[in-house]
């Protein structure tokens, strides 16, 4: 069963380097094998290189992301002032954070800690609801007096899908649900998508920065209600969306960037196969992922053995949930992903 508790007793969010809440894998990299950080493996496509390259051309004036967000709102079907470009998903995570002075906000777990730790930095108390193995949402989970709900969807770090008529059963006149669609793109089709739903206080956030490969450049957006979305632009600094960022935005929402957004889930999907394939022969549990990673069991200590392999996955006990023997494993290709099985193989 889900459990419901206080995030009280956590560390300080101040110290980055010892609160696990603020723990990411790109950390963990260095001069490993990096199956730890969620980007996609492949180059990007030649027409989005364009388009940061000509967006250097721009840079001496102040930035605009009116273009973007107009193309946000034409590939969504929504009107632009339900739009709003942010810089990365992590800001919009502070944008919800500071929006109110919310009286319950509940974040799911296990789920990326990014908006957890946002709503701590702000002052906020945090009502953890710990979803059980396999980490099905049950909308019942969730206290009725919540004003806030901020749930993953596919969930980092679990993969798994949450059915999107278990999400609009979360809504409720007075609460604000915040669905983190960061990983929606690796699913083809994208069929449990909320981000064009319209419904008063659902919230949904969009990163550009793991499958188009490209987290050196913070860009996302978010779709909401008018007035939610109003207020969630005031509290932007200004000009917090760089000129090279919005480019990205408006390049990733073209028809020939939804054909290769498409293409790239495929992709994703079929090497993900080869992956939960190999962790299957070697009698290792895992969750059956519909993202560009997947949680597996592989035990207490496997982690650090790994990494003195010269192999890095993402250790996944800072997420609320889970423990030292889970990892994070990112979705490669074939070669990669054979050489981390010989080397999970190797430790017997």
């Amino acid at each position: 069963m889900p459990s419901s508790r206080g995030a009280s007793r956590r560390p300080s969010v101040d110290d980055p380097l010892r609160h696990p809440l603020r723990h990411h894998g790109d950390v963990e990299v260095g001069d490993l094998l990096d199956l730890a950080v969620n980007v996609y493996a492949g180059p990007r496509p030649p027409w989005l290189d364009a388009a940061l390259r000509a967006s250097l051309s721009e840079v001496g004036a102040y930035p605009s992301s009116d273009r973007a967000r107009a193309a946000v709102a034409t590939l969504h079907g929504r009107p632009t002032d339900e739009v709003v470009v942010t810089a990365g998903a992590a800001e919009a995570f502070t944008l919800v954070a500071r929006l109110r002075p919310w009286r319950k906000a509940v974040v799911v777990h296990p789920q990326f800690t990014e908006p957890h730790a946002a709503l701590k930095q702000a002052g906020h108390q945090v009502c953890e609801v710990v979803l059980a193995s396999p980490f099905t949402l049950d909308p019942a989970a969730v206290p009725d007096d919540a004003d806030l709900v901020v749930v993953g969807n596919p969930t980092n770090p679990t993969g798994v899908l949450h059915p999107a008529a278990a999400i609009r059963a979360l809504l409720r006149p007075g609460r604000t649900v915040v669905v983190d669609e960061a990983f929606m793109d690796c699913v083809p089709g994208e069929p449990e998508s909320l981000v064009r739903d319209r419904h008063d206080g659902l919230v949904v956030l969009r990163s550009l920065t793991k499958h188009w490969s490209i987290p050196g450049i913070r860009a996302g957006y978010l779709t909401g209600d008018p007035a939610t979305v109003a207020a969630l632009a005031a509290g932007q600094v200004p000009w917090s969306v760089s000129t090279t960022a919005a480019a990205a935005v408006e390049a990733c929402c073209t028809p020939e960037a939804a054909e290769e957004s498409r293409r790239r889930a495929e992709e994703i999907a079929d090497w993900r196969k080869q992956l939960e394939a190999g962790l299957d022969e070697l009698g290792v549990r895992f969750l059956e992922s519909t993202a560009s990673f997947v949680l597996a069991r592989v035990g207490n200590g496997v982690h650090a053995r790994l990494r003195e392999r010269g192999v890095a996955v993402r250790r996944a006990d800072t997420f609320p949930g889970l423990d030292g023997s889970w990892v994070r494993i990112a979705v490669r290709p074939p070669e990669t992903t054979e050489r981390f099985l010989e080397e999970l193989r190797a430790l017997g």
